[in-house]
C-alpha cells in the first residue's frame, strides 16, 4: 500500500504563510506526479500545484507567483509554500500521488486544513 501522511496546516491571517509537507512510503513507482488539491464547502475540488518525479511543475492560476511547490525524491516528499495568503485559500488540502507506472493510480493524503483569516 502507499501512505501520504501530511502536515503543516493551520490558522494563519492573511497576508501570512504556511508551508505544508507530505512524505509517501509504501510501494510505488519512482516515476510518478505528485501535488495537491484543495477542497473548500461548496466548492468543486481544485488542483492547486503538480509536480513531476523530473521537475515538471504545473499550477493554478488562482496561486501562481503566490504558492511554490517542491519535491525531494530521496524522502519521497512534496512541498507546497504558501505566502500571500487569502481569505479564498481557505480549504483542506489534500496530497495526491499519481503513479504513473502502475496504470496512474491515485494515491490520496488525509488532507489537513488551512484557515485564512481577514
Amino acid at each position: 500500500q502507499v501512505q501520504l501522511v501530511e502536515s503543516g496546516g493551520g490558522l494563519v491571517q492573511a497576508g501570512g504563510s504556511l508551508r505544508l509537507s507530505c512524505a509517501a512510503s509504501g510501494s510505488f513507482s519512482s516515476i510518478n506526479v505528485m501535488g495537491w488539491y484543495r477542497q473548500a464547502p461548496g466548492k468543486q475540488r481544485e488542483l492547486v500545484a503538480t509536480i513531476t518525479s523530473t521537475g515538471t511543475i504545473n499550477y493554478a492560476d488562482s496561486v501562481k507567483g503566490r504558492f511554490t511547490i517542491s519535491r525531494d525524491n530521496a524522502k519521497n516528499s512534496v512541498y507546497l509554500q504558501m505566502n500571500s495568503l487569502k481569505p479564498e485559500d481557505t480549504a483542506v488540502y489534500i496530497c495526491v500521488l499519481n503513479d504513473l507506472q502502475r496504470a496512474f493510480r491515485n494515491y490520496w493524503g488525509q488532507g489537513t486544513q488551512v484557515t485564512v483569516s481577514s
